[in-house]
């Protein structure tokens, strides 16, 4: 398959991983959705990451992912800013989220490996990848891997990811990594130069960036945008350093709680929007008491989003 135009932009900078509202029927709120996604755009989001781990995607069958990406493109949204989780179990599902969203326009895709089967060997993932690639067929496709062990328990090592960009140069253009490891990052940033590696946790964003790293997809964006816009602008200048220390200090106190639940609970109480605190079991949202200490954390360090 023949690779991207060489003049596509590349992949960089600061992605929120966007949070799904839901209203109380546990449905997808898309007029809440566009407009978070219009004030994280303009609050220092170079591009927005919808349906990834933050976003409950795996809680979502294909057929509501697949209306989500078109009623936030048709609101408005520009399909170019986004880079949504594609990723599932069965290939055929990955084809037709990834296809869909190669045909809306988007930035690129997000991809999970399959990951409900565990200790499966390299040969077996890159069957995976390279069954999507090749049955999506579109040129226009860019992937970013999604390499989260501690979720999905299938990590996506160097070897793998050598073989995807011999095979398929122009088309795998980047990783997301959660893993937490800054060392395991640093060793993907540069043996793979031309590969952008994305922080997944908002601690490791500078140190990565000063590593040769692309930027973060992080939950923590979905409140804390302006911080992770403001390190990425100064980073280079040694300017950085204390909206670097407020955007960390911010995510050591919401992942106190388990991190979706404390984040809506956060866009609840700064919009006034009392649906923001609806989430799609198993998960469930804070209780109040929970809720009252975050939100004490949060006052305590003087932190408040910027205004709706």
């Amino acid at each position: 398959m023949a690779g991207l135009d060489a003049h596509a932009p590349p992949l960089a900078g600061v992605f929120a991983a966007v949070l799904t509202p839901l209203t109380a029927e546990r449905a997808v709120d898309h007029r809440t959705l566009a407009a978070h996604c219009r004030w994280l755009l303009a609050n220092g989001c170079d591009g927005l990451s919808v349906l990834g781990t933050t976003g409950e995607a795996n809680s979502f069958s294909v057929e509501e992912r697949t209306d989500l990406l078109d009623r936030l493109i048709d609101s408005g949204i520009p399909a170019d800013r986004l880079l949504p989780g594609t990723g599932c179990c069965a290939v055929p599902d990955t084809v037709a989220l990834t296809r869909h969203a190669v045909a809306r326009g988007v930035a690129g895709v997000l991809m999970l490996p399959p990951f409900y089967y565990k200790s499966v060997s390299d040969d077996g993932l890159f069957a995976a990848y390279a069954d999507v690639i090749e049955g999506v067929g579109d040129a226009r496709l860019r992937i970013a891997l999604y390499h989260f062990p501690q979720m999905s328990a299938v990590p996506l090592g160097a070897a793998l990811i050598e073989r995807l960009l011999a095979r398929y140069p122009g088309t795998v253009v980047g990783i997301k990594d959660s893993s937490g490891d800054l060392a395991h990052m640093t060793r993907t940033t540069h043996a793979f130069p031309d590969l952008a590696v994305f922080s997944g946790s908002d601690t490791e964003f500078l140190p990565l960036l000063r590593e040769g790293g692309a930027g973060c997809i992080t939950a923590v964006c979905n409140v804390g945008c302006h911080l992770a816009a403001e390190v990425y602008a100064h980073w280079r200048t040694g300017r950085a350093e204390n909206a670097n220390e407020r955007l960390a200090n911010l995510r050591e106190a919401v992942a106190t709680y388990p991190l979706t639940a404390a984040l809506k609970a956060i866009l609840a109480r700064h919009t006034g929007h009392a649906g923001w605190r609806f989430i799609r079991p198993p998960l469930m949202p804070l209780d109040d008491a929970q809720a009252t200490e975050l939100f004490a954390l949060l006052d305590a360090a003087g932190f408040a989003p910027p205004p709706p």
